[in-house]
């Protein structure tokens, strides 16, 4: 295999997936590459099957190995949610300012230490007559009652990284990408590239 399609048209998304497959000698083609706009309805209950479902689909339609993900907050005191909805979580328009909001506002009396969340990324593999693989990387954190930070995207002013004694949106995109839910994906597909493959 010398080519695999990344499912995204985000650039930094595509950039990171680059600099994994280089040690492999593949070359890694975006969505944007290949000028391929359809939507693919995420019709899954959990993060694997949107992912599979969206990597299944464009394999079968451009016939070539396609890695897709599906990720999202997951809070413990909000019983998982925004989970598969963190990014249309206040609504269709997905508004990063009124996601962030309503979070805030569902975790307004939820003290501190019970604010436990994680970020999960799942990737999943399609490759034709093969059974899809997918592995699954996590960042935990806690959700603070306030914006920090100006970098990064998505809930990350508020979600807190004790470790780190930062919120995500506090660290520069360096620092970010060695902790990340999808740093710790592509981790694991690394460690499984020769089973998966």
């Amino acid at each position: 295999m010398d080519k695999i399609i990344i499912a995204s048209h985000n650039e930094g998304k595509v950039k990171e997936f680059r600099k994994m497959f280089e040690e492999f000698g593949i070359s890694v083609v975006s969505l944007r590459d290949l000028d391929f706009h359809e939507e693919i309805e995420e019709t899954g209950s959990s993060f694997k099957e949107n992912a599979s479902i969206k990597a299944e689909t464009i394999a079968n339609k451009l016939h070539a190995p396609v890695i897709a993900d599906d990720s999202g907050l997951v809070i413990d005191a909000l019983d998982g949610r925004p989970g598969i909805f963190s990014a249309r979580f206040a609504g269709e328009e997905k508004d990063d300012e009124a996601n962030i909001e309503k979070v805030l506002a569902e975790l307004e009396s939820v003290p501190e230490k019970e604010r436990t969340a994680r970020f999960v990324c799942v990737l999943a593999v399609a490759q034709l007559g093969k059974e899809t693989s997918s592995v699954e990387g996590k960042c935990e954190g806690l959700i603070l009652n306030e914006r920090r930070g100006t970098n990064g995207f998505g809930y990350d002013p508020i979600f807190y990284v004790p470790s780190k004694e930062k919120t995500l949106a506090e660290m520069n995109a360096e620092e970010k990408n060695k902790i990340s839910h999808r740093a710790n994906a592509l981790h694991e597909l690394r460690n499984a590239w020769s089973e998966i493959f």
